[in-house]
């Protein structure tokens, strides 16, 4: 027995547009403070143009503005074929997508301007932190009230893993942000000293834990199938993934401040904590690529799919690499090297860029009524452009945090430091031009499929909603 269902796909296809536009923002603000790093005068001597206004913009415009825009996007497209019925609420999905665009606007006006609270990942000043809060709220409200409403009793597991990010994100970023306001554009946090760096820091490795992995993973249980055309490789491995992983997230944290005042105690727990991550997050990723048992010879084909099991791939590699960095002595080695960066990007943009670009890419056609993208051969360019370029930026970070490790720690026989700080510095540049070239690659990728968006979309006429047939 089938029914025809309609589905609400306007809140989709605008949230898909604006990841392209947004990615091709935040990582053009990436390439640019890359280059700074090499030319520093390229700040032009403005204040709104230096490094450190520029950084957080490129943080939070590639986080919040494409990641974010990327997961309302693919969650309201998958909450609705899974539970066969309409989004609850149209008017406040709606909502949230014009309220999103308004705070990545005011961010994009208030960070360059050096209007911010100094906290990683949550810079942005208190009243947009309210309208965040505001547009959250909308968010789970339409999620959860499709999820309440659905037609099949089953709930698939790619929406657990997007409400285990709705709800957690709510909650870190509600307890972290927690200020007093001293003037229309000025607060002061409730923590101070060692309490406020172990809060920012539960809520920053969190951000990237439910943020950029559990909502991204729930991105990954729904169109890896569906691109490949079999069933996930394990329901139970992915239930088990799913507990495992939400149960330890939270408690890794304060991997990020090993050697500083926090205490000792915390420190060792939240190392054991992340060493534990390593099991959850490694069955995922085979769940993920062994989806593809049976229907290998795709990938010399398809070149979504390459995306999709890549991103996999670097999702296996940077949840490898993380907890080894949270042990304390190899901690002493990557703490505040570059290192550390091409740990970030190996997962920002191997994982959570590249699933999301496969994921678009097979959802565009779909919600914008065309058979498939406009140019498959642009995929390809696309796929491989953007791979070179991530392996050049995270192997120059790689060497030049190890070498910048073991020269800061270099001893002469009688104590004094072999090199200075900026005998470091200076031997760290050729790799900072590899890093430039291999960013300057991503972005050229992502201009590809921007191209490849707007020629699908172009391709002939779209209707407002789209009718489709589901199994009731």
């Amino acid at each position: 027995m089938e029914k025809s269902q309609t589905y609400n796909d306007t809140v989709v296809r605008q949230f898909a547009v604006m990841t392209v536009v947004w990615g091709i923002v935040g990582m053009a603000v990436g390439v640019l403070i890359a280059a700074q790093l090499i030319w520093p005068s390229l700040n032009m001597d403005l204040p709104w143009l230096h490094f450190g206004r520029l950084r957080p913009l490129h943080t939070n415009a590639v986080i919040f503005a494409f990641g974010g825009c990327a997961l309302f996007a693919t969650s309201y497209y998958v909450v609705q074929r899974t539970c066969h019925v309409r989004l609850f609420a149209g008017p406040l999905a709606a909502f949230t997508f014009w309220g999103w665009q308004l705070v990545i606007v005011l961010a994009a006006v208030t960070l360059p301007l050096g209007l911010t609270q100094g906290k990683e990942y949550a810079e942005l000043i208190w009243p947009i932190d309210v309208l965040i809060t505001v547009v959250w709220v909308a968010y789970a409200i339409v999620f959860f009230g499709t999820i309440a409403t659905r037609r099949v009793k089953h709930i698939y597991v790619a929406n657990w893993f997007y409400a285990a990010f709705i709800i957690t994100v709510a909650l870190l970023h509600v307890v972290n942000s927690l200020a007093i306001p001293v003037g229309a554009l000025q607060s002061y946090p409730i923590y101070a000293g060692v309490v406020d760096a172990m809060v920012q820091w539960w809520y920053g490795h969190n951000a990237v834990g439910f943020f950029l992995t559990a909502g991204f993973l729930g991105m990954m249980y729904y169109f890896v199938p569906k691109q490949a055309g079999r069933p996930v490789y394990s329901y139970r491995l992915s239930v088990v993934h799913f507990w495992a992983l939400i149960s330890i997230y939270m408690w890794a944290g304060p991997h990020h401040l090993h050697y500083t005042t926090l205490p000792d105690w915390a420190q060792s727990l939240g190392m054991v904590f992340s060493l534990m991550l390593l099991a959850p997050s490694w069955g995922g990723m085979i769940n993920g690529i062994m989806t593809l048992s049976g229907a290998w010879h795709k990938l010399r084909s398809d070149p979504i799919l390459k995306f999709m099991i890549v991103s996999l791939s670097f999702y296996g590699m940077s949840t490898f690499e993380g907890p080894m960095m949270s042990i304390k002595t190899v901690n002493a080695l990557s703490h505040y090297t570059d290192w550390t960066i091409g740990h970030v990007h190996s997962g920002a943009l191997g994982w959570v860029a590249m699933i999301s670009m496969g994921s678009l890419y097979t959802l565009v056609p779909r919600v914008f009524g065309r058979e498939s993208m406009y140019s498959e051969k642009a995929i390809d360019l696309h796929f491989w452009v953007s791979t070179i370029g991530v392996v050049l930026y995270i192997a120059s970070m790689w060497i030049a945090g190890v070498m910048q490790g073991l020269m800061w720690r270099a001893v002469n026989v009688d104590g004094t430091l072999t090199y200075s700080f900026i005998e470091s510095l200076k031997a760290t540049y050729p790799y900072y031009g590899v890093r430039l070239l291999g960013g300057s690659l991503f972005l050229v990728g992502t201009l590809i499929m921007a191209w490849n968006v707007w020629k699908t979309i172009a391709g002939g006429e779209r209707n407002a909603v789209q009718a489709v047939t589901e199994p009731a």
